[in-house]
């Protein structure tokens, strides 16, 4: 056994956040990174973590990391070729189905019988990516050293805590676990299991069983989405959300109806999967703040241990939600028609659901054009973001 490889100088990390089908956006921003880098550039992140649908992303690119161009490219194609069918079964005979199972559930006191309640049967996901993820490549790019260490969130319905599975070809000694208020690092070999528990968006998605415990979404209790990252040795931060622009300001769409169930899910799930990490960037911003007057004052003080990350945050320009409007015709008529039924229309103000449901090639295609541009806009940054502080990071190792 070759013995644990020296981590990498520069510990640059790519935070990937969920989001359902919205994350074809960070797809986008990658797919710019790749063609800034040089052609045959090795994955320029030594640390990947991702929540949700963006520790699919994460996996995805961590197991072609010998070519991050490459990889790139092969997350692009399953993202451009998608369709419903091949992330949860959508027959009208499939949601009465779930329906029927969500009513049954009421007599045995709201659980399951023989597997996990939800509305959508996402045994699809699972053959799409036994069949897309190699994970003995993952290992293998993290034993030569070619990737750090890769993180992925899930939340235990057991306990409430947010856990983050990483894998590392490290030492254990230069990568503990961590143990915080309600979040953990648990060192594991990652697999599918711990993909579809990452993704599994509560009531829509079933709950993934790792070991004795069932978890469901990253998203659902992960207060601080950039910590799995920092916990893992980051110096260097770059973050693709999938939210609007933080810098907009929010704008009131007046209706005289009550809210629409599709809309207050909607608006549960923006909380979950862009509050937080909304919320969690401007404490960096804050902390870099500090850090920076405490240091201007006394360049050889101690700043109680806190420390200055350099970050990147790449967020749409544009509204996800007005795009998803657009592409509701291309759902399968049984999801368009549960979809109606529950306001997630432009009518009924809860296209932000349908948003995070909308796995069509279609529509990712568009998600990946955004970032794409979105990136592009930023390429001044993204270049200097990438370029190298020290000459032996040229080969990509110390």
């Amino acid at each position: 056994m070759n013995p644990p490889h020296p981590p990498a100088i520069d510990r640059t990390a790519l935070v990937l956040t969920g989001g359902g089908a919205r994350a074809a956006y960070q797809v986008g921003v990658l797919k710019a990174a790749a063609e800034i880098l040089p052609k045959h550039a090795h994955n320029p992140f030594s640390i990947i973590t991702g929540t949700s649908a963006g520790a699919i992303n994460a996996v995805a690119l961590g197991a072609s990391a010998n070519n991050f161009r490459l990889a790139v490219k092969k997350v692009e194609r399953i993202w451009s070729n998608l369709c419903v069918e091949h992330v949860y079964r959508a027959g009208y005979r499939d949601l009465a189905g779930s329906m029927l199972r969500l009513l049954v559930s009421l007599f045995h006191r709201g659980t399951g019988v023989g597997k996990p309640l939800a509305l959508l049967d996402t045994a699809p996901l699972a053959e799409l990516l036994h069949r897309t993820i190699d994970f003995g490549d993952l290992k293998r790019r993290l034993d030569s050293g070619q990737l750090d260490a890769i993180g992925v969130t899930a939340s235990s319905y057991d306990t409430g805590e947010s856990i983050t599975f990483f894998q590392s070809g490290l030492d254990r000694e230069m990568l503990p676990p961590w143990n915080r208020h309600r979040r953990k690092g648990v060192p594991a070999e990652l697999s599918v299991a711990h993909l579809l528990a990452s993704s599994a968006i509560p009531t829509l998605l079933p709950a993934a069983r790792i070991g004795d415990t069932y978890f469901g979404d990253g998203a659902l209790r992960q207060l601080s989405p950039i910590s799995p990252a920092l916990h893992l040795g980051a110096q260097r931060i770059m973050v693709v959300g999938v939210s609007g622009n933080r810098t907009r300001p929010a704008v009131a769409r007046m209706q005289n109806r009550t809210p629409s169930l599709a809309r207050m899910l909607g608006h549960v799930f923006n909380s979950a999967f862009i509050d937080a990490l909304e919320n969690d960037m401007e404490h960096l911003e804050r902390i870099n703040e500090l850090v920076g007057m405490m240091h201007n004052e006394n360049p050889h003080s101690y700043a109680g241990g806190l420390r200055e990350v350099d970050f990147l945050c790449i967020n749409p320009t544009i509204e996800i939600d007005e795009i998803a409007s657009h592409h509701l015709h291309s759902l399968p008529p049984a999801m368009r028609t549960l979809l109606n039924i529950t306001g997630a229309t432009p009518r009924g103000g809860g296209t932000s659901l349908a948003s995070y449901l909308l796995f069509q090639g279609e529509f990712c295609r568009e998600l990946i054009d955004t970032g794409y541009r979105d990136a592009l806009s930023q390429r001044e940054m993204l270049e200097q973001f990438f370029r190298p502080r020290d000459p032996l990071l040229l080969t990509g190792r110390a």
